[in-house]
C-alpha cells in the first residue's frame, strides 16, 4: 500500500466515473472544509455551520445537503472511506489471491483509506454509539462489512450471506478499535492483531465446516425419532 495521504477524489474527478451531481459537490465541499476542524471539536452542529460558511455554502443548501444535520454529515464522511476502499482493491488485482488474503487486504485498506483521519474516524464511531444516533452505527458497519465483501467478490445469496457480514463486522470493529489506540510504527500491532483475528475466523470456518461433515454422515434425527414413534425401521 502507498503510505502517502489517500485521495478523497470523487467520480468524476479523474476515476472514468460519472461528474457528481450538484448536492453530491455540495456535501463534498462542506467535508472537505469540515475534516481539519474534527479532531477539535468532534462532529458538532456547530462544525458543520462553520463548515459550510467556509466553503460559501448558504445555510438552506446546507439542509438540503444535510438534511439530518451533522448525522448525516459523519455518515458521509464513513461512506465516502467505503468508496475509496473499493476504488483501491479495483485497481489491484486481488483475483488471484486466496479468500483470507483478500479479506485481510480488504480490511486494511478500509483502515488505511482514512489513515490520517483517526481521530475524526473515532469521534464519528463515538457519536454514531450514543442513543440519540439511532440505528446510524448498525447501518453504517453493516454498508462498510458489505462493501468489502462485494469488493472481494463475493456473491452469496443463501444463509452465508449473512453470516459472513456478522462474522466480520466483528472482525472489523475490533481491529477499528485497536488502531484508535495504537501508537506503534506505521500500525504494525495493528496489522499483526488483524491476522491473528482473521486466523481466528479461519479456524471457526474450518471447525464448522468439519462439523457439517461429520452431521451428514449421522442419522436425520427427525427421521429417526419418527421411525421410533411408529415401530418403523
Amino acid at each position: 500500500m502507498p503510505e502517502g495521504k489517500p485521495s478523497r477524489k470523487r467520480p468524476g474527478t479523474g476515476t472514468g466515473r460519472t461528474k457528481p451531481d450538484r448536492l453530491e459537490a455540495t456535501r463534498i465541499q462542506i467535508l472537505e472544509a469540515a475534516l481539519p476542524n474534527v479532531a477539535f471539536d468532534g462532529w458538532t452542529p456547530r462544525l458543520l455551520a462553520d463548515a459550510a460558511e467556509a466553503a460559501g455554502i448558504s445555510h438552506g443548501e446546507m439542509r438540503l445537503a444535510f438534511p439530518g444535520g451533522v448525522l448525516d454529515l459523519a455518515d458521509f464522511f464513513l461512506a465516502d472511506g467505503d468508496r475509496r476502499m473499493e476504488e483501491a482493491l479495483a485497481r489491484d488485482d486481488i483475483g488471484a489471491l486466496k479468500i483470507r488474503e483478500r479479506i485481510t487486504l480488504a480490511v486494511r485498506t478500509r483502515i488505511e483509506a482514512d489513515l490520517h483521519q483517526r481521530e475524526a474516524v473515532r469521534r464519528a464511531v463515538t457519536l454514531f454509539a450514543l442513543p440519540t444516533s439511532g440505528t446510524r452505527g448498525p447501518h453504517a458497519l453493516y454498508r462498510t462489512v458489505d462493501a468489502i465483501w462485494r469488493a472481494v467478490g463475493d456473491t452469496s445469496a443463501d444463509f452465508n450471506f449473512y453470516t459472513k457480514r456478522a462474522t466480520l463486522a466483528g472482525v472489523f470493529s475490533a481491529v477499528s478499535f485497536y488502531w484508535f489506540s495504537d501508537d506503534s510504527e506505521n500500525y504494525a500491532r495493528t496489522w499483526a492483531f488483524l491476522d491473528r483475528r482473521i486466523e481466528d475466523v479461519m479456524r471457526f470456518e474450518r471447525a464448522k465446516a468439519g462439523v457439517k461433515n461429520i452431521a451428514a454422515k449421522l442419522p436425520d434425527p427427525v427421521a429417526l425419532l419418527g421411525r421410533l414413534r411408529y415401530g418403523r425401521g
